[in-house]
């Protein structure tokens, strides 16, 4: 049997000893819903979405030193599309 790592397909691979982002991404997912208690979620996938996106800009920019340029390559993702999504979240 496969361990459950050998299906990613991610580029990233963390240092030794460093948990990978997608771990810490599920165990939050999963403390959300427990502490949903059972109640309906119909929009997890926006919630999400919103959750990461802000603090992955901030950090990103920061990482970048303010440089639009540079942190919407280090995203893969447009500089228009960068500067429409710090606008979106106040950054």
């Amino acid at each position: 049997m496969n361990p459950p790592h050998a299906a990613r397909t991610d580029t990233a691979t963390p240092a030794a000893g460093h948990t990978p982002l997608r771990d810490h991404v599920a165990r939050s997912v999963r403390r959300y819903l427990q502490d949903m208690n059972g109640c309906e979620i119909d929009d997890l996938y926006e919630v999400v979405l919103r959750e990461i996106e802000a603090p992955l800009f901030a950090e990103v920019m920061r990482h970048c030193d303010g440089n639009q340029s540079r942190a919407a390559t280090c995203l893969g993702i447009n500089r228009a599309t960068l500067r429409k999504k710090l606008k979106l979240y106040g950054l």
